[in-house]
């Protein structure tokens, strides 16, 4: 039998020092499963280069990848200094200043990226610069001046974003930049698109309206980290509205504080299962490796408690896209997930079991089939699927069973690739209504070849009948692997 399989999904950031295609192979096959391409940085052929090599290599490793393409969105930043950068002690007075040319910054001021800022603010407002190392409370708003006070200092240079503690910013969560992106990513085929500060469910709808403008299936990850978007009814909405949502701690982690990110984690992680919601949990899970071969136990920790906690994906930013590390940073988390993944899974994690009606037909036959999966010796779910929501509602249940989502929509097969515990496999074969028993003689053939099964094992296998006709899976079987072959 083949190793057993690794149920947390990888997410790892392209940059460059990933970029190759030799590089590409090496962390594919230590275990990438989607790779994320970052629009902040980069070109339209850079993107579209890194995503042909990141096909190719995964091709030559006979495994699928998904592609997902992260929109940069309304970051706040300051201007330019003149020198490069100002220090800034503890009383100091310092003026941001939206009138202000980006590139004039001084010891006393500097201009603002996003003009609107001062009318965001107001006396007893708190400012984060530089990813909260930097903090400000506003004085005085006086025409395009934001007057302010440097509460904590150091050194702030070219460039670094501005948040707001406790949010409140007006900016919109696509910019024409990420328009023009959003055309760039569905014209490359990506799987995924993940949409930068949504403050709410409309938010995504906006920006699906966009993609589908474009001809483009690709689904939408909300990156979650503006204090608004935590508040309950505006999570339900982001959840209700978009394919994936991702716990984005960075700015999360400045706008609400960073005692406050672990609850804000956990609670997504239970709120999504209830609409069938993949989450991905990202920044900083191994960011010491930037610069070492090896994690601390602390990000060990911290990836394993993801995944206790019934986690789709963990994701490597920095460290997988210019650390000195990468493959190394892969290879840490593949094993980290692997060795947490032999635990029982906690009580207090079951509720990502939903215990809610089913919505449709083939989430019902979903559910059964995992039901079966627990009581019986079952090796393996083969589940065929034309959109792949058959094998994203039995993802929602934790198990330990394999499930293979077996398709011929190269669409699917890259969506699929961010769902826990699903794994991809084209199935070339366009079947007929009456072509049900040769389908299972099919698959039969698939899981030996593959060997993903012996003679003997029993499998579950769900399906749509009649076969060959559009529509949602409505049937599923126990077979045995072997009988008559």
């Amino acid at each position: 039998m083949t190793t057993k399989i690794r149920r947390t999904k990888i997410v790892a950031t392209i940059g460059p020092a990933s970029e190759s295609p030799e590089m590409l192979e090496k962390m594919i096959a230590a275990g990438v499963n989607v790779v994320r391409l970052n629009f902040s940085h980069g070109t339209p052929e850079e993107h579209r280069t890194r995503a042909e090599n990141v096909r190719a290599a995964a091709k030559k490793n006979g495994v699928v990848v998904g592609i997902l393409a992260d929109m940069q969105g309304p970051k706040i930043r300051c201007g330019k200094f003149i020198n490069g950068k100002t220090v800034l002690e503890p009383g100091q007075r310092f003026i941001l200043d939206a009138a202000l040319d980006l590139d004039a910054g001084t010891d006393e001021r500097v201009g603002l990226t996003y003009k609107e800022l001062v009318g965001d603010v107001e006396p007893g407002a708190r400012l984060l610069l530089n990813d909260g190392l930097i903090v400000m409370d506003v004085d005085e708003v006086r025409g395009q001046e934001i007057h302010c006070t440097v509460v904590i200092g150091g050194v702030l240079s070219n460039n670094k974003g501005i948040n707001r503690a406790g949010g409140g910013l007006s900016a919109a969560a696509l910019t024409d930049k990420d328009k023009e992106d959003i055309k760039t990513a569905c014209s490359i085929g990506v799987d995924y698109i993940a949409i930068s500060f949504p403050r709410h469910g409309a938010d995504m709808e906006y920006a699906r309206r966009l993609v589908e403008a474009e001809g483009s299936r690709a689904g939408l990850v909300a990156k979650v980290e503006r204090a608004e978007a935590v508040q309950d009814e505006n999570l339900k909405s982001i959840m209700e509205a978009s394919d994936a949502v991702m716990v984005a701690r960075g700015d999360l982690g400045v706008e609400i504080g960073d005692a406050a990110v672990p609850p804000v984690q956990k609670k997504m992680l239970r709120m999504a299962p209830k609409y069938n919601c993949p989450v991905i949990v990202a920044t900083q899970m191994m960011e010491s490796m930037c610069d070492n071969p090896i994690p601390t136990r602390a990000e060990v920790n911290d990836v394993a408690n993801a995944v206790l906690d019934g986690a789709d994906a963990v994701m490597l930013s920095g460290e997988s896209a210019a650390g000195k590390y990468p493959v190394e940073a892969v290879q840490a988390m593949d094993r980290t997930c692997r060795e947490t993944e032999k635990q029982r899974v906690l009580p207090s994690t079951q509720t990502r079991d939903p215990r809610f009606p089913p919505h449709s037909i083939d989430e019902c036959i979903a559910r059964q089939a995992m039901e079966v999966a627990r009581m019986m010796d079952i090796r393996a779910i083969m589940a065929f699927t034309h959109s792949g929501n058959t094998t994203l509602y039995m993802s929602r249940h934790l198990g330990d069973v394999p499930i293979y989502a077996l398709t011929s929509q190269e669409g699917t097969l890259g969506r699929v690739t961010l769902f826990r515990n699903v794994i991809p496999l084209c199935m070339p074969i366009n079947y007929g209504p009456q072509d049900a028993p040769q389908a299972t003689k099919d698959v039969k053939k698939m899981l030996l070849d593959h060997n993903l099964a012996e003679k003997g094992d029993l499998i579950v296998m769900t399906f749509g009948t009649p076969m060959g006709e559009s529509g949602g899976t409505n049937a599923m079987k126990i077979i045995k692997v072997g009988d008559d072959l």
